[in-house]
């Protein structure tokens, strides 16, 4: 057997369908074995497997059992010359494999081999290259030094930054996403340490590598796609926790002597510090829409209050305390709960769910007004004036944040952007009807077709030419679809526009879904139009409750 290719799963069913898709046409040509190591998926990922990649050896694990110990499980049975460890979220190119095998047949002092990889915008990958987590390096890398510094040799030695990512180089570390190993390498220096569960294994075996005599090499003329991040499915805080920590115990088990300690008390510092910082950040956006509405809508009913007594019984009158002090308070809060029942505050906030919710509000506090003694009952129209202007003021002020702040708060007036497939004309027919069963807001601006002698009228431009096509005709979304497409013209391409600010997404073979970083949408999730809506079914309890 020439190649073992290890993948482990967990929860990423359609990106695992694209990535054996493409490991199916890169291994044509080869003596390969293919692994799906499966860490307890419930998503159906399994079954996907053994019914469309019969040639796929299945292990099923009833836990998760992290990334080293499933790796682990498929290399003691894996029996090819070499070995491959490759994520689940990625894609392939057609030649990629075979010419991994040529570069390690040429170079017989190499244990491990990475590859160039982009991630879903078009963009170099990084991680394709690293160095050794020294001390040193470790504190640059948690402290955010090498972000600033990207192409500095100290302040970056992490990623290598100062070398060109176009240059097959000598490389400490290889990413685990893909990780092409040398039969006799893995048999000289045995499994992944078990020890890391998620992050850190790979940095901990290429530097087992290293002590065992081999070299390790970044090779960019083989490339692949990798989605980063949708093989763990982790918030941003939780990554940062697990990963550095993954480094924390690289550093400890191979560099702990006297001289690191130093070094070993700030990482940790440096850690707790980054930490910090990541959630106070996150608990400021969560916080800062429902805190600063229900100021806006406090401060209306505290106004409308005072207009109208004025207006209604002079200017002298003043409401009694309870009304002033607890009554508008509460109607305040529930107003404020009313739209986080209906997820009005799951970011981006929507503007629809802001109108739901002060409807819903309005609803329930003039069912709670109608229950208070009549001398607690001091004006109906101050709910509905102060309920009117909260609508108003929490529209405007949603729209004004997502002009300020892009990302928290979602514009209802800002314009979809334009889409182009680029296919064939059955590949396109296919792609518009998936975008239309499953509710996809973006408008079809036509077809980008991948032969120039295909001129259909829904034809923009050709391949050649997608660059002009998105520019003339202002596209903010590129959907690639690999059953016309090759692996190599995918990456090229995305390459080709990764520096025009769109969304780049990928329709499987068939189309039957689409994939992109942080998305899918399958054929199979159609949003229903006639769900009620929470007023809705809200008025409907009610009146049933009543009679």
């Amino acid at each position: 057997m020439e190649l073992s290719v290890i993948i482990v799963s967990y929860n990423v069913r359609h990106f695992l369908e694209l990535c054996l898709n493409s490991v199916r046409k890169a291994s044509s040509e080869i003596s390969c074995e293919v692994f799906v190591v499966d860490n307890n998926s419930a998503d159906g990922s399994c079954s996907m497997v053994s019914r469309q990649f019969p040639e796929v050896k299945l292990i099923i694990n009833n836990v998760n059992r992290g990334f080293s110990a499933a790796n682990n499980q498929a290399l003691r049975v894996a029996s090819g010359r070499y070995i491959l460890l490759l994520n689940p979220d990625t894609i392939v190119e057609e030649d990629t494999l075979t010419r991994c095998i040529g570069f390690m047949e040429n170079h017989p002092e190499a244990g491990a081999l990475g590859v160039r990889m982009i991630n879903g915008k078009g963009r170099f990958v990084p991680d394709s290259k690293k160095a050794l987590p020294t001390p040193m390096t470790a504190f640059f890398k948690i402290m955010g030094l090498a972000r600033l510094f990207p192409r500095s040799a100290l302040f970056n030695k992490y990623y290598l930054g100062n070398l060109d990512d176009r240059k097959t180089t000598e490389a400490d570390i290889i990413s685990g996403a893909f990780m092409f190993l040398r039969r006799e390498a893995v048999v000289k220096t045995g499994y992944l340490d078990e020890d890391y569960f998620m992050y850190g294994e790979d940095v901990d075996y290429c530097y087992r590598l290293l002590q065992a005599g081999y070299k390790n090499y970044y090779f960019p003329e083989a490339r692949i796609i990798h989605f980063k991040g949708e093989s763990t499915k982790k918030e941003g805080l939780n990554i940062f926790i697990s990963f550095n920590r993954a480094m924390l115990t690289f550093v400890s088990k191979h560099f702990n002597n006297d001289h690191s300690g130093f070094f070993i008390f700030f990482i940790r510092m440096a850690i707790f510090f980054r930490a910090g910082l990541g959630l106070i950040r996150k608990f400021i956006r969560l916080i800062f829409m429902p805190l600063s509405e229900g100021i806006i809508i406090y401060l209306i009913f505290r106004f409308v209050t005072s207009f109208w007594g004025t207006y209604k019984f002079g200017a002298d009158y003043i409401f009694p305390e309870i009304f002033t002090r607890i009554i508008i308070p509460i109607y305040s809060i529930i107003t404020l709960s009313s739209i986080a029942l209906v997820s009005g505050y799951r970011i981006p906030v929507k503007f629809i769910n802001a109108i739901k919710g002060i409807f819903t509000g309005t609803f329930i506090i003039l069912i709670i007004y109608s229950l208070f003694p009549v001398s607690l009952r001091f004006s109906r129209a101050i709910i509905l004036i102060s309920e009117l202007i909260s609508l108003a003021a929490v529209s405007l002020w949603r729209v004004i944040i997502s002009l300020i702040v892009p990302g928290i708060a979602d514009n209802p007036f800002r314009k979809a952007g334009s889409t182009i497939i680029v296919s064939g004309p059955e590949g396109y027919s296919r792609v518009k009807e998936l975008m239309s069963a499953t509710g996809a807001k973006r408008r079809i601006a036509g077809r980008v077709s991948i032969s120039q002698t295909d001129l259909g009228e829904d034809v923009l431009g050709n391949i050649h030419q997608i660059k002009e096509v998105i520019r003339i005709n202002r596209i903010k979304e590129v959907i690639f679809t690999t059953s016309e497409l090759s692996a190599v013209q995918i990456i090229d391409n995305m390459h080709l526009i990764s520096d025009m600010n769109i969304s780049i997404k990928i329709a499987a073979e068939g189309e039957r879904y689409i994939i992109g970083s942080k998305y899918v949408n399958p054929r199979d999730i159609i949003f229903s139009s006639k769900r009620l809506s929470f007023v809705q079914k809200a008025f409907e309890m009610l009146r049933k409750k009543t009679g």
